[in-house]
Protein backbone atom coordinates (compact mmCIF):
# COMPACT_ATOMS: atom_id res chain seq x y z
CA UNK A 1 0.00 0.00 0.00
CA UNK A 2 1.33 3.43 -0.94
CA UNK A 3 0.66 6.28 1.48
CA UNK A 4 -0.02 9.74 0.10
CA UNK A 5 2.22 12.65 1.03
CA UNK A 6 0.32 14.71 3.58
CA UNK A 7 0.81 18.08 1.87
CA UNK A 8 -0.55 16.89 -1.47
CA UNK A 9 -2.85 13.99 -0.63
CA UNK A 10 -6.12 15.89 -0.99
CA UNK A 11 -5.24 17.67 -4.23
CA UNK A 12 -3.91 14.38 -5.56
CA UNK A 13 -7.36 12.83 -5.07
CA UNK A 14 -9.25 15.82 -6.45
CA UNK A 15 -10.08 16.05 -10.13
CA UNK A 16 -7.63 18.18 -12.12
CA UNK A 17 -10.50 20.39 -13.26
CA UNK A 18 -11.53 21.11 -9.68
CA UNK A 19 -7.94 21.75 -8.61
CA UNK A 20 -7.61 24.17 -11.56
CA UNK A 21 -10.85 25.90 -10.57
CA UNK A 22 -9.69 26.38 -6.96
CA UNK A 23 -6.28 27.63 -8.16
CA UNK A 24 -7.94 30.00 -10.66
CA UNK A 25 -10.25 31.47 -7.99
CA UNK A 26 -7.26 32.06 -5.71
CA UNK A 27 -5.30 33.73 -8.51
CA UNK A 28 -8.27 35.95 -9.35
CA UNK A 29 -8.51 37.10 -5.72
CA UNK A 30 -4.81 37.93 -5.72
CA UNK A 31 -5.12 39.85 -9.02
CA UNK A 32 -7.97 41.85 -7.51
CA UNK A 33 -5.72 42.92 -4.62
CA UNK A 34 -3.02 43.92 -7.11
CA UNK A 35 -5.45 46.33 -8.80
CA UNK A 36 -6.80 48.00 -5.66
CA UNK A 37 -5.56 49.92 -2.61
CA UNK A 38 -3.94 46.81 -1.39
CA UNK A 39 -2.53 47.20 2.10
CA UNK A 40 -5.80 47.60 4.01
CA UNK A 41 -7.59 45.04 1.83
CA UNK A 42 -4.72 42.57 1.99
CA UNK A 43 -4.55 42.86 5.77
CA UNK A 44 -8.30 42.19 5.97
CA UNK A 45 -8.00 39.20 3.62
CA UNK A 46 -5.05 37.79 5.60
CA UNK A 47 -7.21 37.97 8.72
CA UNK A 48 -9.97 36.08 6.88
CA UNK A 49 -7.45 33.43 5.82
CA UNK A 50 -6.40 32.94 9.45
CA UNK A 51 -9.99 31.88 10.17
CA UNK A 52 -10.62 29.80 7.04
CA UNK A 53 -11.09 26.13 7.81
CA UNK A 54 -9.05 23.82 5.63
CA UNK A 55 -10.36 20.49 4.37
CA UNK A 56 -8.55 18.49 7.08
CA UNK A 57 -10.11 20.49 9.92
CA UNK A 58 -13.51 20.30 8.27
CA UNK A 59 -13.26 16.53 7.85
CA UNK A 60 -12.02 15.98 11.40
CA UNK A 61 -14.86 18.04 12.85
CA UNK A 62 -17.47 16.29 10.73
CA UNK A 63 -16.07 12.84 11.51
CA UNK A 64 -16.06 13.50 15.25
CA UNK A 65 -19.55 15.00 15.16
CA UNK A 66 -21.06 12.11 13.20
CA UNK A 67 -19.39 9.56 15.48
CA UNK A 68 -20.78 11.27 18.56
CA UNK A 69 -24.24 11.59 17.00
CA UNK A 70 -24.19 7.88 16.08
CA UNK A 71 -23.17 6.98 19.63
CA UNK A 72 -25.83 9.20 21.19
CA UNK A 73 -28.54 7.82 18.91
CA UNK A 74 -27.44 4.25 19.68
CA UNK A 75 -27.68 4.92 23.40
CA UNK A 76 -31.03 6.73 23.18
CA UNK A 77 -32.96 4.97 20.47
CA UNK A 78 -31.58 2.08 18.45
CA UNK A 79 -28.32 0.13 18.71
CA UNK A 80 -28.09 0.01 14.92
CA UNK A 81 -26.82 3.61 15.07
CA UNK A 82 -23.54 2.12 16.28
CA UNK A 83 -22.84 1.40 12.60
CA UNK A 84 -22.53 5.16 12.09
CA UNK A 85 -20.42 5.60 15.22
CA UNK A 86 -18.07 2.81 14.10
CA UNK A 87 -18.16 3.45 10.35
CA UNK A 88 -17.18 7.10 10.37
CA UNK A 89 -13.78 6.48 12.03
CA UNK A 90 -13.05 3.98 9.26
CA UNK A 91 -13.44 6.80 6.74
CA UNK A 92 -11.10 8.90 8.88
CA UNK A 93 -8.47 6.15 8.79
CA UNK A 94 -8.97 5.79 5.05
CA UNK A 95 -8.42 9.52 4.61
CA UNK A 96 -5.33 9.52 6.82
CA UNK A 97 -3.75 6.64 4.90
CA UNK A 98 -4.88 7.32 1.34
CA UNK A 99 -5.81 11.00 1.29
CA UNK A 100 -9.32 10.22 0.11
CA UNK A 101 -12.68 9.50 1.73
CA UNK A 102 -16.30 9.71 0.51
CA UNK A 103 -17.05 13.27 1.75
CA UNK A 104 -13.89 14.72 0.18
CA UNK A 105 -15.23 15.30 -3.37
CA UNK A 106 -18.27 17.10 -1.95
CA UNK A 107 -16.17 19.37 0.26
CA UNK A 108 -13.83 20.18 -2.62
CA UNK A 109 -16.77 21.03 -4.89
CA UNK A 110 -17.96 23.36 -2.14
CA UNK A 111 -14.58 25.11 -2.37
CA UNK A 112 -13.02 23.87 0.86
CA UNK A 113 -9.29 24.24 0.30
CA UNK A 114 -6.24 22.48 1.65
CA UNK A 115 -3.95 24.14 4.18
CA UNK A 116 -1.35 24.36 1.42
CA UNK A 117 -3.75 26.18 -0.93
CA UNK A 118 -4.64 28.63 1.82
CA UNK A 119 -0.94 29.17 2.63
CA UNK A 120 -0.14 29.84 -1.03
CA UNK A 121 -2.70 32.64 -1.10
CA UNK A 122 -1.42 33.96 2.23
CA UNK A 123 2.20 34.16 1.04
CA UNK A 124 1.24 35.68 -2.31
CA UNK A 125 -0.70 38.42 -0.51
CA UNK A 126 2.13 39.02 1.97
CA UNK A 127 4.53 39.33 -0.94
CA UNK A 128 2.22 41.85 -2.66
CA UNK A 129 2.05 43.84 0.56
CA UNK A 130 5.85 43.91 0.73
CA UNK A 131 6.28 41.78 3.83
CA UNK A 132 9.31 40.02 2.35
CA UNK A 133 11.07 43.03 0.84
CA UNK A 134 13.66 43.15 3.63
CA UNK A 135 14.38 39.43 3.29
CA UNK A 136 15.59 39.60 -0.31
CA UNK A 137 19.28 39.86 0.55
CA UNK A 138 19.09 38.65 4.14
CA UNK A 139 21.52 36.00 5.25
CA UNK A 140 20.21 35.74 8.82
CA UNK A 141 17.95 32.65 9.05
CA UNK A 142 16.16 34.08 12.10
CA UNK A 143 15.22 37.23 10.18
CA UNK A 144 13.90 35.15 7.30
CA UNK A 145 11.82 32.94 9.60
CA UNK A 146 10.45 36.02 11.43
CA UNK A 147 9.37 37.54 8.10
CA UNK A 148 7.58 34.36 7.07
CA UNK A 149 5.85 33.99 10.42
CA UNK A 150 4.75 37.64 10.64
Amino acid sequence: MMFAATATQVSGHTSPQLNDQIRHETQERIREYERNDRNALITRRLNELEHEWDVERTLQTNFATLSLVGLALALKSDKRWLVLAAGVPLFMVQHALQGWCPPLPVLRRLGVRTAREIAEERYALKSLRGDFDDVDGAKDPDAIVRAVRA
